[in-house]
């Protein structure tokens, strides 16, 4: 069985923003935002390359990366380490990402190539509501944050 649970699946599927972390060659760290995170298997993800030159930079350096998917409503998530690999056009993991993607956002997103990663470890993020207040529950967490950013699902 790999790193990658339902529920992890479940996050990573429903997150509209993620955030990759690698290293910059001076050893700083270079953090960008992902809209296309994707589950490719039980241990790996990948995200499009649509405008990440500093990322795919970076990974050709040191294939070293974090991804946090977290659901902002149930202040929860995950945080995916792990080994890069780019594919390119026309690869099946390619195709994997870039259709789904086009399907939902149209075809003017470029999508360079696709960063493939091997999930090496998988652990939790959670709002410190969950240590802090004593019996809250995802529920009354996402209700109260769809009050305060004044959103409701979507049916």
């Amino acid at each position: 069985m790999g790193l990658i649970t339902d529920d992890m699946k479940r996050i990573v599927e429903s997150t509209r923003l993620a955030f990759v972390a690698t290293v910059n060659p001076d050893g700083t760290p270079n953090l960008s935002p992902k809209s296309s995170l994707a589950v490719l298997g039980e241990d790996r993800i990948g995200f499009a390359d649509i405008a990440s030159p500093n990322t795919v930079r970076n990974l050709g350096a040191n294939p070293a990366i974090e991804v946090n998917a977290i659901d902002i409503f149930m202040r929860r998530g995950y945080r995916f380490r792990g080994t890069a690999t780019l594919e390119p056009p026309g690869s099946a993991v390619y195709e994997r990402i870039a259709e789904p993607f086009w399907a939902e956002n149209g075809r003017s997103f470029p999508i360079h190539g696709v960063v493939n990663i091997a999930v090496e470890k998988a652990l939790p993020v959670l709002s410190p509501a969950y240590t802090f207040i004593d019996g809250v529950t995802e529920d009354a967490l996402r209700d109260a944050y769809y009050a305060k950013y004044g959103v409701r699902p979507a049916d």
